[in-house]
């Protein structure tokens, strides 16, 4: 990462970033992050000293074809594992799994908590299974982050990135060993990512939202499809409206035909 793509990432963008110096030198931590956009992955690596392992979708390492082998070897270059996320609960336990082995190596291991992308700059509730599951199996500290702008450079559906200055903030490690041994208490689950989270948006200054991503997406899904049936509707309505209106004329039009033709056989009698 550092010689392929981080180089020319900095160069190119120019990230700001505060707090390095609660990234350790060496040794275990769990980096969680706000996910506002595809490049995160990249751009978080890119101003760190020490490789960052991340979780990534099976999809990006299986895509058949030329550009699906160089996405590949892409992700493989920056450290990302794939992990099959369409199996439900087996598909949570293997990202748990391979969190827990990168960790277990000593390695920084990066996720995010809100397990999807922001759908609209906000930040969203923390799903409570990964991130405290590993670390309260591994004890590593969590080292809360806050990507700043990175949606503005990536939108969701753009390809070509915006060349502006992103930002990075690193908070202080958090210590979660009070709960050491109770990685299966789904209270103490929630109240390590919400702690967590809290961390992040005082970060990111982001408006919090208590709500998970993947539901506020479905919800923004659903309000599109509404608002393009009801425009489909509207459309109709209006076309009605045309028609009627052009039969009127129509009508209009025949009655003084009908009129001038009895006008001129009254004239002509």
């Amino acid at each position: 990462m550092k010689f392929s793509i981080g180089g020319p990432l900095k160069l190119a963008f120019r990230p700001w970033v505060e707090g390095l110096r609660n990234i350790p030198a060496e040794g275990p931590a769990i980096l969680a992050s706000n996910h506002l956009s595809f490049s995160d992955s990249f751009f978080l690596p890119a101003v760190l000293d020490r490789k960052v392992t991340f979780i990534a979708k099976a999809e990006y390492f299986t895509t058949p074809g030329v550009k699906g082998r160089m996405t590949a070897a892409f992700f493989k270059g920056v450290g990302q594992l794939p992990v099959d996320r369409s199996g439900g609960r087996g598909a949570g336990e293997a990202a748990v799994r391979s969190g827990i082995d990168v960790v277990e190596r000593g390695e920084l291991f990066g996720i995010y908590p809100e397990g999807t992308r922001s759908p609209d700059g906000r930040l969203y509730r923390g799903k409570p299974g990964g991130l405290a599951r590993v670390a309260l199996a591994t004890g590593a500290p969590v080292i809360p982050v806050a990507m700043i702008d990175t949606e503005k450079i990536q939108p969701p559906g753009k390809v070509m990135p915006k060349l502006m200055r992103p930002g990075i903030r690193i908070g202080e490690p958090l210590d979660f060993s009070r709960y050491s041994g109770m990685e299966h208490d789904r209270f103490v689950l929630r109240a390590v990512t919400d702690e967590v989270m809290y961390e992040i948006m005082k970060l990111s200054g982001q408006e919090y939202v208590d709500i998970y991503a993947t539901a506020a997406k479905r919800q923004i899904a659903e309000a599109a499809k509404a608002q393009k049936q009801a425009q489909k509707e509207a459309q109709k309505e209006a076309q009605k409206d045309v028609q009627k209106d052009v039969q009127k004329e129509a009508d209009r039009a025949r009655e003084a035909g009908d009129q001038e033709r009895a006008d001129k056989e009254q004239t002509g009698s």
